[in-house]
């Protein structure tokens, strides 16, 4: 056995460290002197060591190496944990390139969208209309999920753009959500529903641009609707005029979207 000066030698961990280890419990001596207290390490302890130190320079996170180390039994179930950490940092470089596109037009604003638009405002009444839906409740980044099974469903026989019903009056990271595509004829599938939407009175506006900006038509419609003194109600409609296809985004500033927010007299 190893005295823990020894250990931290062939370790490359300071006596720091690995009493620290010992604290957290990912790395406790295999015996511990009852008179003195003093740690002793294994061979055993070694090779634990080493996946440790190898997890940590892989940047994974105390309480991750505390959970593979209590699932992990051999190399062949450290490749899964190591497959699963790479994902996680792929998808953070996805989003990090993300959040530089964003600042970098809020360095070069003309690049972008204009942050004013010009909305027409309007009040419309619209008819029932018979659609294939299906609700969940999720983030709304979630919708590319069931908007493909739904068309597949629908295949030919839809009627109209695809449009959302967002039942919560408010912004929410879990959403009541409803994808609906108008029809022709009855479809079947799999968590699919058939159901007419009934007549609605409705603000509406139409916003050209990307959906992270979508806020700014809505705030459009709720300073028209405070100042006619009407009263905004659920579920609000965000109709797709032009959107991303099923595998390519395409061009961000041409979507169109028109938003429709039913109302009665305050």
């Amino acid at each position: 056995m190893y005295r823990i000066s020894e250990f931290s030698r062939i370790t490359k961990l300071t006596v720091k460290t690995l009493r620290y280890y010992d604290e957290e419990g990912i790395l406790i001596p295999s015996y511990r002197d009852e008179h003195n207290a003093y740690r002793y390490y294994t061979e055993e302890d070694f090779e634990k060591a080493k996946r440790i130190v190898l997890l940590r320079e892989l940047q994974f996170s105390i309480a991750e190496i505390k959970d593979v180390l209590s699932h992990c039994e051999d190399e062949s179930d450290l490749s899964y944990y190591l497959e699963e950490k790479k994902l996680q940092i792929e998808d953070a470089i996805r989003k990090n390139r993300e959040l530089i596109k964003k600042i970098s037009l809020q360095i070069n604003p003309a690049q972008g969208e204009k942050p004013d638009m010009n909305y027409a405002v309007e009040t419309r009444e619209f008819p029932p209309i018979t659609v294939a839906s299906i609700r969940y409740k999720g983030k709304y980044q979630d919708m590319g999920n069931y908007i493909g099974t739904l068309y597949k469903a629908v295949k030919g026989n839809a009627d109209g753009p695809a449009f959302c019903l967002y039942y919560d009056g408010d912004y929410k990271e879990e959403a009541d959500i409803e994808i609906c595509i108008p029809i022709k004829k009855n479809v079947h599938g799999q968590g699919i529903t058939v159901k007419k939407l009934p007549a609605i009175r409705a603000i509406c506006t139409v916003h050209q641009g990307s959906y992270e900006t979508l806020n700014m038509a809505y705030k459009t419609i709720t300073d028209y609707a405070r100042s006619k003194n009407l009263e905004m109600k659920t579920p609000t409609r965000e109709r797709y005029i032009k959107g991303p296809g099923m595998i390519f985004r395409g061009n961000k500033q041409k979507y169109i979207t028109e938003i429709i927010i039913p109302f009665e007299e305050a």
